[in-house]
This record gives C-alpha cells, structure tokens and sequence, in this order.
C-alpha cells in the first residue's frame, strides 16, 4: 500500500528542483528537461515511491538502504554535487527542510515477519 507522505512528496520536489537545475544549467535546456534528465528524475520517483521508511526517511546519503543501481547513483549523485552548493540561493526552502531532514536519525530497516512474503 502507497502511502503519499507529505516528507515524500517535499524529498520528490527538491530532486526534481536539483534535476532542473543541473539539466538547465549544464546541458543548456531551457525549456524542458533533457531524455537524459527526465529518465533519471523517473528513477528518482520511483524509488522514492518504494522508499520502505517513506516518512521517517532521513536523506538518501545517510540512509542506509542504497536502492539506486550504480549508474544511476552515479547520475544523482553529479547532480546533487552540482545543484546542492547553488540550491539556497534558488530554493531556500526546499534547502532548510532537506538539512533539517539530514539532522534525522538513521532509520532502521524494517524487519519481515516469518512466513510473510
């Protein structure tokens, strides 16, 4: 069952602000996103949406679940170190919840019960 957090949904809109960010600033697109961009901002969303600790998620770099493959960590990770230095400046918001989010203690993974698939 998907549950749509309001976390989750502040976590999908500064991803995508970094996205936009990166692509318009470093590939040259001012109108939309490139393909390129758009497949990694989908990626992001999705695993967003099977993120298992949705609302008590902390930041993705302190988390310790890495559900990204590693080309797409990769990716986001260029665009986080690009975007996260200007983000302030352009979304001060967004940038205050995403440190006050990082201040959150590390989730625990959630444990299945035995028998339960």
């Amino acid at each position: 069952m998907l549950k749509n957090h309001s976390r989750m949904a502040r976590e999908r809109n500064t991803v995508e602000a970094m996205i936009n960010m990166y692509c318009h600033d470093l590939h040259g697109n001012n109108a939309a996103i490139c393909l390129e961009c758009k497949e990694l901002l989908a990626y992001a969303g999705e695993r967003l949406k099977k993120c298992p600790f949705q609302q008590n998620k902390t930041t993705c770099d302190r988390c310790p679940v890495h559900c990204y493959k590693n080309e797409m960590r990769m990716k986001i990770r260029d665009v986080m170190r690009y975007a996260g230095p200007r983000m302030f400046r352009r979304h001060p918001v967004l940038t205050l919840f995403h440190f006050l989010d990082g201040l959150r203690k590390k989730p625990v993974p959630l444990q299945r019960k035995p028998g339960n698939s």
